[in-house]
């Protein structure tokens, strides 16, 4: 496995993000082509087809201004707040709060055993190192940079608009991130002082900038960052259909390695999957536009449990397609 250092991750990122584009031309190259260039007014367009075909028609089309992956965040915190609480949602809310609840009991265990991988093995450290690191903002932020790129050198209009609604998710999305963990005040696991971590709900503030890993750990910005970055990039590009569950992998992964490397704990990552993946789904399809529902067919999901077991306890993954 080629392991890259932080220098590196801003290329490491670009490549990735000319993957997927490469991928993505060679799909469209089987199928019909847009060559509208100019479309940023939605009602401007002339939908020729319904259902599926008319979004799939916006997607290949609509290209936000410049400044709405901006302007469009306190309209996004909204919408958020109008989708997540609503009487029908009850049951995932509390389900998530069980599931916290049951990931907390279990952190420290959890914690341990990847820790003493994470100390003994030169290997098992500095790929959790680069993982742990592709979770970060300044990655997701090289691959909107590749994808902006891209879009200017060829006028790609997808490139562009894909650039535009990432960084909008996350910023909206760190916005809420930053809110719970200025509340919730809960210290890293390297830096413990109880065993699942202190929780000093609404800390000093001043307090909390001199010493941010003591207050900072819930939720995950890591995990709610890169699930916010997939989520645009998938419904941008439906047609990679290998996007998801290959990315779902990798979030388990960079989940991992940010409790090996004593920067969360397993509890601090539901939350953030779910503020990732709620922000990326309202940035990629903008308040007043209509989607068919026919390209969330089928697609993949990843959970997560605890696990106890005699000899310990920890978290069990489960992607289903």
């Amino acid at each position: 496995m080629m392991i890259f250092s932080g220098k590196a991750a801003p290329l490491a990122s670009t490549l990735c993000a000319i993957l997927l584009l490469a991928d993505s031309s060679t799909a469209q190259e089987k199928g019909q082509s847009s060559a509208i260039k100019d479309s940023s007014i939605v009602q401007a367009y002339t939908v020729h087809s319904a259902g599926d075909s008319a979004a799939e028609n916006y997607r290949s089309n609509y290209l936000p201004k410049w400044y709405d992956m901006i302007t469009r965040i306190p309209g996004d915190w909204v919408e958020y707040s109008k989708e997540t609480f609503q009487v029908k949602n009850i049951p995932a809310m509390v389900g998530m709060a069980a599931l916290t609840a049951g990931l907390i009991a279990t952190d420290y265990e959890s914690w341990q055993v990847e820790k003493k991988w994470y100390d003994q093995s030169p290997t098992f450290h500095r790929v959790n190192d680069w993982l742990a690191f592709t979770g970060d903002g300044r990655f997701q932020f090289g691959i909107v940079g590749a994808f902006a790129l891209y879009g200017f050198a060829f006028n790609d209009v997808r490139a562009l608009r894909t650039a535009s609604q990432t960084t909008e998710a996350i910023l909206a999305c760190g916005g809420v991130v930053q809110l719970l963990k200025h509340i919730t005040g809960r210290e890293s696991p390297f830096v413990s002082t109880k065993r699942t971590g202190a929780w000093r709900f609404f800390p000093n503030q001043i307090d909390y900038a001199k010493h941010v890993p003591h207050y900072d750990a819930f939720p995950s910005g890591h995990i709610a960052t890169a699930m916010t970055t997939l989520i645009v990039i998938a419904e941008n590009y439906p047609e990679v259909t290998w996007l998801k569950p290959a990315g779902y992998v990798a979030l388990a992964a960079i989940s991992s390695s940010l409790v090996a490397t004593g920067i969360h704990w397993w509890s601090d990552i539901p939350l953030g999957a779910a503020l990732g993946y709620a922000f990326g789904e309202i940035a990629s399809h903008p308040v007043g536009v209509e989607f068919s529902e026919g390209h969330h067919s089928g697609k993949a999901k990843l959970s997560f449990a605890p696990i106890v077991y005699p000899d310990g306890a920890g978290v069990g993954l489960t992607l289903s397609f």
